[in-house]
C-alpha cells in the first residue's frame, strides 16, 4: 500500500523528491501518512476534496485483500 499511495503522490505533485509517505501499523489498521511540499498540498487534495477522495478510494479497493482498514491522512 506503501509504494502504491507514493507513485500515485509522485504522479501528482509539482516536487515528486518532496513526497514522503510513512506508515503505522496495528492489528486492526495501518495508517498512511502523506507528506507533500506545501505549494502542492491543492495538488493532492483537489477541488472540494475529489482527488484525496478517490486516492482514499484506490488505496481501500487495493487493501480489500488483506483484511485490514487502511486509513490515508494527507498532510
Amino acid at each position: 500500500m506503501k509504494e502504491l499511495l507514493d507513485y500515485i503522490a509522485k504522479s501528482l505533485v509539482s516536487n515528486p523528491d518532496e513526497v514522503i509517505v510513512s506508515q503505522v501499523e496495528s492489528d486492526s489498521s495501518i495508517m498512511l501518512n502523506l507528506h507533500v511540499a506545501q505549494s502542492d498540498m491543492g495538488k493532492v487534495i483537489g477541488k472540494q476534496g475529489k482527488i484525496a477522495r478517490a486516492i482514499r478510494s484506490v488505496i481501500r479497493a487495493a487493501s480489500s485483500q488483506e483484511k485490514r482498514r487502511v486509513i490515508v491522512d494527507i498532510d
